[in-house]
């Protein structure tokens, strides 16, 4: 039966991430298509968007060895697990390595001598040069160096953001990004407040248009929330939630859960987790306390929230080689362990996609 290629069209649109990779085999226009039409890439992304298929992405510290994970299946439903091939990435043998965030299927990788943009999906890579203006990391063990990765709708454009803090007689912050489209690096001018970090590097995270990391503000003698937003250019900060005599929280980490911005606390004394919401954005009296999740019911006392499943399912990391699961009223549900992954392993939660990157001619394939 003949059907008109528009409708073939229509009809590939609505298909998922996973089928359409398999049906690259069929004919020559359809691998064609699939492979290299942005246009079609993009729209599929489009219709797609309202109920992405969401995975979480583990990474081996020691071996690179990766795993790509279903989180609405079960942790022990081993066929919702896929391995991936990270081999032509990780040329060099340092284990120093951060993954610092996701935006539209993309991870950003940052190793000791190179930072990658990588699709999981379809194996699609770059390499983004290091900046030029002087915030290297590895020039100074002292320094901090927080890294953000995400998309500016205005321009249309990916953004791979680097902000440093650098100790000496002067202590200075500089902010800069890497502009996928017009392929450089550029500095974000102006006064900017010194903002630094215990544990370097710091990977952002990505929500409503702005990268988000916990950081120390030297002036203010305060954790804060700092975001740059990526249409406007500029920093801005937001305060922690206080306890009940008035002081900032001692966060763990940002997530987000549901729709809003979350930070989640460990409190060693009870064995406990508590995580928090910001109901109107930027609006510091809006935090919330929506949950506390009680870590000595479950045979692992330790838990970084990471992301929700659409029933209101809580997953993140445990103890060692753990993913863990809470429901949406903090009761334990399932521990699952990836032995491969060692003591150490890294993670971040991605969409699949079929997105390439500004400048096709540099994109690689595994």
């Amino acid at each position: 039966m003949f059907l008109p290629h528009e409708l073939i069209i229509e009809i590939l649109l609505r298909l998922p991430v996973k089928s359409l990779l398999r049906f690259k085999s069929v004919c020559k226009l359809w691998f064609s298509l699939i492979s290299h039409d942005p246009h079609f890439a993009n729209s599929h992304f489009q219709l797609s968007s309202a109920t992405p298929n969401r995975r979480i992405l583990l990474i081996s510290y020691k071996t690179h060895e990766s795993l790509s994970i279903d989180f609405e299946a079960s942790l022990d439903d081993d066929s919702a697990s896929v391995p991936l091939n990270l081999d032509y990435m990780f040329l060099e043998d340092s284990t120093n390595f951060e993954v610092t965030g996701s935006c539209r299927g993309f991870v950003l990788i940052r190793g000791s001598l190179n930072i990658y943009l990588w699709n999981p999906t379809t194996g699609v890579h770059k390499q983004i040069p290091l900046s030029p203006f002087g915030s290297k990391y590895g020039s100074n063990l002292d320094d901090n160096y927080f890294y953000g990765f995400g998309y500016d709708h205005s321009t249309e454009d990916y953004l791979v953001v680097l902000m440093s803090y650098h100790y000496s007689d002067e202590p200075t912050l500089h902010l800069e990004y890497f502009s996928l489209k017009a392929n450089t690096w550029k500095q974000v001018e102006g006064p900017h407040f010194p903002y630094s970090s215990e544990i370097e590097p710091t990977g952002g995270l990505l929500y409503k248009g702005a990268i988000h990391w916990l950081a120390y503000r030297d002036d203010l003698r305060s954790d804060v929330i700092v975001a740059f937003d990526l249409m406007e250019r500029k920093l801005s900060y937001m305060h922690l939630p206080h306890d009940s005599d008035g002081d900032p929280l001692q966060c763990g980490g940002l997530w987000v859960y549901g729709e809003y911005l979350s930070v989640y606390t460990m409190n060693d004394t009870d064995d406990k987790v508590e995580i928090w919401v910001m109901k109107e954005y930027k609006v510091n009296s809006s935090w919330t306390l929506v949950l506390t999740i009680d870590l000595s019911v479950c045979p692992n006392m330790a838990f970084s929230p990471l992301c929700c499943t659409k029933s209101g399912d809580i997953i993140g990391a445990g103890e060692r080689d753990r993913l863990v699961k809470y429901d949406k009223n903090g009761q334990f549900l399932e521990l699952h362990s990836y032995p491969k992954y060692d003591l150490i392993w890294k993670m971040t939660m991605y969409i699949n996609s079929l997105l390439s990157l500004p400048g096709d001619g540099d994109n690689k394939q595994a």
